[in-house]
């Protein structure tokens, strides 16, 4: 799924521990279906629509870079990123268009699509991947899901989901781990390769009302086996709309995008 921000477009546990309990999914009757909510917590946290300013940290042991850009989504496949600051990046592009992606670079005027040998690669140097961007929606289309047990937390019930390809699935994962809330704000997504050993994880936090709505302020991608590396992405402005112009997601808009309005 990734990057639902960006996704779509991130992980400490947003919800205190104490107190927390563990159960199993034992009483399958008392369980919502594990694909319907996982469909319904992804249409929730991309909505229709949105326009949005966000901040991106890529924190190293030995150094931090912020960029700050300008995203626009539609539903769950299309997706601009343009960079607005810092000035030596202003105007840096992705365009995601179904499962297709192209990047801009203003300084050599130049669009390049990515081809599948690059989609493994870091997304502007960020432990997202241009995979994270490109298989946004394969949540949903390409893996089946199990609720393997519940937590509770705040007063709310926590469901966890274990998500596993399809079969012959263009997928680079040999699975997933979400944790989604009762109210449907996803708080986790783990990541596995096909050993079963776990690759990064994205935790989603300080939930607050956004736009008329409860919705992670921030999401933190941290790779596993490197505890003094992450990316987090704030949002700094957040809009859902009913629409966004399909001019919005074109090429000619990546090499010439709009202000936010």
């Amino acid at each position: 799924m990734t990057l639902l921000f960006l996704a779509g477009l991130a992980p400490a546990f947003v919800l205190a521990q104490e107190g927390k309990d563990s159960k199993s999914a034992s009483s399958a009757e008392d369980l919502p279906d594990a694909g319907e909510l996982v469909q319904k917590a992804f249409d929730y946290y991309r909505d229709k629509a949105s326009v949005a300013r966000i901040r991106m940290t890529i924190h190293r042991a030995d150094w931090e870079r912020e960029q700050v850009m300008n995203v626009w989504t539609v539903g769950e496949k299309d997706s601009l990123f343009t960079i607005v600051e810092p000035a030596r990046d202003r105007g840096n592009g992705t365009l995601k268009k179904g499962n297709e992606m192209w990047t801009f670079n203003p300084k050599v005027n130049r669009i390049i699509k990515l081809p599948p040998s690059m989609m493994s690669q870091s997304w502007m140097g960020s432990d997202f991947s241009n995979n994270d961007l490109a298989k946004a929606d394969a949540l949903i289309q390409d893996y089946d899901h199990t609720i393997t047990g519940t937590e509770e937390a705040g007063g709310q019930t926590i469901y966890l989901v274990e998500s596993i390809p399809h079969p012959e699935a263009p997928v680079i994962w040999g699975k997933e781990r979400l944790k989604i809330r009762d109210d449907l704000v996803f708080l986790e997504e783990a990541f596995y390769d096909e050993s079963g050993e776990l690759v990064k994880t994205l935790s989603f936090e300080q939930i607050e009302e956004i736009s008329g709505k409860l919705y992670p302020r921030i999401m933190t991608m941290r790779p596993a086996d490197k505890p003094d590396q992450y990316t987090r992405i704030e949002y700094l402005r957040l809009e859902f709309r009913d629409s966004l112009p399909e001019r919005y997601f074109t090429r000619s808009m990546l090499q010439n995008p709009p202000e936010l309005d």
